[in-house]
């Protein structure tokens, strides 16, 4: 996908993490750590896009953080830096058992 080297090269500018995803990385049932939000940015796959976003072109990101866990990221590349709008571990009731298709309800 076009947009994950989009991701990439703005996160090698610079990632700013939005109110948001700290507060859903810091929450106690989870944890995220930011080293593990940057692996997902460079070891992830993009899973959806949203091109129409309201916060501008966006993506969901699957990731392997610590002990390989799962992890999902939703970013949007600017032109100077990499935006995370959140990242949280994917439940698994949600999504396929690879973490990468929402199951239909």
């Amino acid at each position: 996908m076009e947009i994950l080297i989009q991701v990439r090269a703005a996160a090698q500018q610079k990632i700013l993490f939005l109110p948001h995803a700290l507060r859903q990385m810091l929450r106690p049932d989870r944890i995220i750590r930011r080293t593990e939000v940057r692996r997902v940015i460079t070891e992830g796959e993009a899973i959806e896009e949203y091109p129409k976003d309201a916060r501008g072109h966006s993506c969901l990101l699957l990731g392997f953080g610590d002990q390989g866990r799962p992890i999902h990221v939703v970013c949007a590349p600017r032109e100077d830096y990499l935006a995370i709008i959140t990242a949280y571990l994917p439940d698994v009731h949600e999504w396929s058992s690879d973490f990468r298709k929402r199951v239909k309800k």
